[in-house]
């Protein structure tokens, strides 16, 4: 389907950090209109989405009605995107019902099970439906991925530490494990003991997640999103870190997205799958 017509997006968690840049990243695009912005949070119901992002008046007020803006959207001529910046509670149930109407899911809130995903990438299957869920937007974050999957092959211990603003609801975050996942894909098993290891406080070693490589949360007001894979051998350490300044930098990866979801008619899991 070609695409000439602006893009309808919904942006589900309007009035959070994240879906006030969206907001006003979707504002900007040419390609792009902004249909409907919803969120929970009655503090902002009936304020204009534009204003509260501010990007200046847009004449689309904030609504917490999920479902009717869902079936407002769909019924456009064009097909219609949903941006979730939501929760963890309630983002498998957001996905199935845009799939449901029609509408391309874009997920960027964190949290969702390995069932849960595979569990919806049937459900787009079956409705040949696209849906992009990224655990993180930044093109800086895939391309610290990838330089982890090439020191991977050479390095036989690394630890992940991911540290985020103290507002976030899961932990480890979804792109520690996604990086995690990302090394263990090659069948490699890492960190071979040396000792045997007693925690004197529980979780001190942090979570161990696939292919035997622990994650460490830090949560603090102050820090946005921030992660280091640290590799260590005899005699080195080799350190990958990215820091977040501004929620600005998950935009053009947001977009990208935005745009792709609607060529595709089932879902991708991760950013690096769509550059």
């Amino acid at each position: 389907m070609t695409n000439q017509l602006p893009i309808p997006v919904l942006v589900n968690g309007a009035a959070g950090k994240m879906g006030r840049e969206v907001v006003k990243a979707v504002a900007q695009a040419e390609d792009m209109t902004l249909m409907g912005a919803v969120d929970a949070n009655p503090e902002h119901l009936g304020k204009d989405a534009g204003e509260l992002a501010g990007c200046g008046t847009l004449e689309v007020p904030i609504t917490n009605e999920f479902q009717p803006m869902l079936a407002f959207v769909s019924q456009e001529k064009q097909l219609a995107v949903m941006v979730d910046f939501t929760h963890p509670d309630s983002v498998y149930e957001n996905i199935r019902s845009a799939i449901a109407y029609g509408v391309r899911p874009v997920i960027g809130t964190t949290g969702l099970s390995p069932e849960q995903i595979q569990d919806l990438a049937e459900f787009a299957d079956k409705a040949s439906t696209g849906c992009l869920i990224v655990p993180n937007f930044s093109i800086g974050m895939v391309l610290l991925q990838q330089a982890a999957i090439q020191a991977s092959q050479y390095f036989d211990h690394v630890e992940i530490i991911e540290l985020h603003h103290n507002q976030k609801a899961d932990a480890p975050s979804g792109t520690a494990l996604q990086t995690a996942q990302m090394l263990a894909e090659f069948g490699k098993s890492f960190n071979p003991p040396s000792v045997e290891e007693t925690e004197k406080l529980a979780g001190a070693r942090g979570s161990k997640a696939d292919a035997d490589i622990r994650i460490h949360s830090v949560r603090l007001p102050g820090l946005i999103a921030h992660q280091e894979v640290i590799f260590g051998a005899p005699g080195q350490i080799y350190t990958l870190r990215h820091d977040t300044s501004d929620r600005a930098c998950y935009m053009p990866g947001v977009l990208l997205a935005i745009r792709k979801v609607i060529q595709l008619k089932t879902l991708v899991y991760g950013l690096e799958k769509i550059l």
